[in-house]
């Protein structure tokens, strides 16, 4: 690390005092009073959650453990005592490097997960599957292609794993960030659950100031009769949560003059490049009622190969409603027409305060039939898909206002999706296990069926006259290998490959008048991988990971854009893929009780995809076009430890630094030596966890953020407001006491500081969450 960078680093831990305080006293003390060994009691199941997983007991994580690279995760019980889950991305708020962009409890469209190399606008850049089956939304990439965390409820987490960097040749390019595997509670013996929550927060921002709340509920039963095992789970969210959006005009936009209805209400501020604008209301606050059932079984053929099923449905009705801060001088309601504020004429539009409604509907199905011998050959068939059965948009196109104003557009995504198949083997050729062996054959598909039309009534009627339709295919045939060798006494390596062809084909673009036909492509790829470790005592080890990802446009990226007269825009279907080299050093202390992990990182990616203005071209263009190179290096320091002082306090602490750069860039310039967008130069986690008896729990946890960016030529300094991406430091709590084995109750606040932050839109403030849990096993 060069002098510079090192100073950066001494600056944050100065700043972030507080924060490290206690993880410092927990390195002191490490050597006496620190845990290394899992939790040997509920949390069984793995006997190491820092770095490299080793399974002990239970169902054992999908993720390549025997790789010697960094991975990281949390089981049931440790989430249970320490963090307040309500949706399952709730369970990963602590891990280093990560962070998932929720804005409010059951946010369905933009919880996107950034990762050490990659924002929150990089949805596709990270991979995340429940038992095998995907959830990641590869159809695009942005905050509108969120993981369908929905899949999945917090009840039935086992455990949760984290995979940091390509470092697998099982995986895509999309695992250039970080590959997340829930792993899901299939019971062996007669097992139910029960749980009701309630949720509030204030929410004072700008002209609003009002209490948003929500509730949900959830039940689950499941058996093991001989070779058969079941489990059903139903849940039930209603939430309102708080506005995510605000009507603005720019100051300089308005035209002096006395025309227009004067108002009163417009709240003055500065947008993101620090310039004067007047906001003029609230808008997009969701009330979203959402309800999931899920079915899984799973029958043992042979006492060694079991095949499993699960069907999941997942819906979703969610309302869009908008409140004007704007009075006449009546004190009426202003949503329309030309106003005047402060001696400036302004004229709103139906965009301004548009209400929208969603219904969606979707469902999930995954069959597998696995081997698990632990002898010479192990194997897995496995094939999935997820279908948009349901997914419509309503909005209107006219003011509200207006009598009798009815009309609007139905964006109707009904029928996208994506399905996999894959087979998959294991090959242990020598009885010591010196040699473990994977190699496998996979499809991904990827299908893009979207059309917006015209309707007489907005909030219900069918669909009418076409005004724009984005079609189109992806799919991505891949065959992999890599060998995992202990070749001498403490010393262990992987080498591996993957090899991809990729194909974009059926693409179409459409207007009103005229449809757009692209032609079909294809590309082929080779990603080498690489990792080697060492053991150099009884507690260091070096680990050194080497890997290379090809990320492909995905479908949305290609296809979705808009058709002016005879020209194409907004979109370009011949992309190039993204193409990164990502590499890591890592040493990790192991003590009595503890691990400490440093890990140096650095990963170049070319032709990153990013949406950007083209300079190059007259008149300039804004649509998704491919960076030249993006250089990120940083470090990442964690720290587990167990039975720090005394029994029962459990501390995680993690810290990392980031230089993430823009090399080149033809299109666009004044990017250049610029910060990549959304990736904060610092970031840090610490959860303090306290049990001494199983009655009873408490924990403390805090998320700290650095300064971040929202463009790529850094023009938005202001980050505090609508549109910014702030800096934050966050504190959340949690109690929970046990009544007896089956029931338990707990308490908790997300965000204590009401602290006030930014990712484009708000983040939720201070909420108070309360569970009651039944639990038969």
């Amino acid at each position: 690390m060069s002098s510079k960078n090192h100073s950066k680093l001494c600056d944050l831990q100065r700043g972030l005092a507080t924060l490290f305080t206690l993880s410092a006293m927990t390195t002191a003390m490490l050597h006496a009073r620190t845990a290394y060994a899992a939790d040997a009691e509920a949390d069984a199941g793995v006997a190491q959650t820092m770095s490299m997983v080793t399974i002990s007991a239970g169902r054992p994580t999908s993720l390549p453990t025997q790789i010697p690279t960094t991975i990281e995760g949390i089981t049931a019980a440790q989430i249970e005592r320490s963090i307040n889950v309500v949706d399952a991305e709730d369970a990963l708020k602590y891990f280093p490097s990560l962070n998932v962009r929720k804005r409010y409890i059951g946010d369905y469209d933009h919880a996107v997960l950034a990762s050490r190399a990659s924002g929150t606008g990089n949805s596709a850049r990270s991979l995340v599957y429940a038992d095998g089956i995907l959830l990641s939304n590869l159809l695009g990439n942005g905050a509108t292609f969120t993981p369908r965390w929905g899949m999945v409820t917090p009840d039935e987490i086992e455990r949760v794993d984290v995979l940091y960097g390509p470092f697998s040749a099982a995986y895509p390019g999309n695992s250039a960030g970080a590959v997340v595997d829930y792993l899901t509670r299939m019971p062996t013996s007669l097992e139910a659950h029960a749980r009701l929550s309630g949720f509030s927060q204030g929410f004072k921002q700008y002209g609003t100031n009002e209490r948003f709340a929500g509730r949900q509920g959830s039940l689950s039963v499941g058996n093991k009769a001989g070779d058969l095992s079941w489990w059903v789970s139903l849940s039930h969210l209603d939430n309102d949560g708080q506005p995510i959006a605000f009507a603005n005009k720019l100051v300089s936009a308005g035209a002096p003059g006395k025309g227009g209805t004067p108002v009163t209400g417009a709240v003055a501020d500065k947008n993101p490049s620090n310039a004067d604008w007047l906001i003029l209301g609230d808008t997009n606050q969701i009330h979203t009622v959402q309800d999931h059932a899920k079915i899984k079984l799973a029958y043992d053929i042979t006492p060694t190969v079991r095949a499993s099923y699960t069907l999941g449905w997942w819906k979703n009705d969610a309302d869009r409603h908008v409140n004007s801060y704007l009075r006449d001088s009546a004190g009426n309601s202003v949503t329309s027409g030309v106003i005047n504020v402060a001696g400036r004429q302004y004229t709103l539009t139906p965009a301004d305060f548009a209400p929208a409604t969603g219904e969606l509907e979707h469902w999930m199905q995954g069959l597998s039939l696995k081997s698990h011998t632990k002898g010479e050959w192990d194997w897995e068939l496995a094939v999935s898909n997820y279908d948009y059965k349901k997914d419509e948009v309503r909005t209107p196109t006219v003011f509200l206002s207006t009598p009798g104003a009815k009309v609007g557009t139905l964006t109707d995504a009904s029928g996208s999706g994506w399905s996999t198949l894959a087979a998959k083997g294991i090959w242990h050729p020598y009885t010591d296990n010196s040699h473990i062996v994977d190699f496998g054959v996979q499809r991904d598909s990827f299908r893009l069926r979207t059309l917006v039309s015209n309707t007489g009534e907005w909030t219900s009627a069918t669909a009418g006259t076409k005004v724009s339709s984005f079609n189109g295919d992806t799919r991505l045939e891949s065959v992999y290998a890599q060998d995992t060798w202990r070749f001498a006494q403490n010393w262990k390596t992987t080498t591996g490959g993957r090899l991809e062809r990729w194909e974009a084909y059926n693409g179409s673009l459409g207007s009103s008048t005229s449809t757009k036909k692209f032609a079909e492509r294809s590309e082929t790829s080779f990603s080498p991988k690489f990792a080697l470790s060492h053991e150099l005592d009884d507690n260091w080890t070096v680990k050194a990971s080497a890997g290379r990802a090809v990320r492909y446009p995905t479908v949305s990226e290609l296809f979705q854009g808009a058709i002016i007269g005879d020209t194409l825009m907004n979109n370009d279907p011949n992309l190039k893929p993204e193409r990164s080299v990502t590499t890591e050093l890592t040493a990790e202390r192991k003590l009595e009780k503890g691990l400490l992990r440093a890990t140096y990182f650095h990963e170049t990616t070319h032709d990153a995809l990013y949406s950007q203005r083209n300079v190059n071209v007259t008149p300039n263009v804004t649509n998704i076009q491919n960076v030249g190179l993006i250089r990120t290096k940083g470090l990442e320091l964690a720290a587990q430890a167990d039975d720090v002082l005394w029994t029962g306090l459990e501390l995680n602490a993690s810290a990392t630094y980031t230089d993430s750069t823009i090399i080149d860039n033809p299109n666009f310039p004044a990017s250049l030596g610029k910060e990549q967008p959304r990736v904060p130069k610092q970031r840090a986690t610490l959860l303090a966890s306290y049990h001494p008896t199983d009655v009873w729990s408490v924990s403390l946890g805090a998320r700290y953020s650095g300064k971040q960016w929202g463009t790529l030529d850094n023009s938005d300094p202001n980050g505090s407001n609508y549109t910014g991406v702030s800096s934050y430091f966050v504190t959340d709590a949690r109690l929970r006491y046990h009544f007896d084995k089956q029931w338990s109750a707990s308490i908790g606040i997300d965000n204590i500081g009401n602290k006030k932050y930014w990712a484009f839109h708000p983040y939720t403030q201070r909420t108070f969450i309360a569970e009651l849990q039944f639990d038969m096993r």
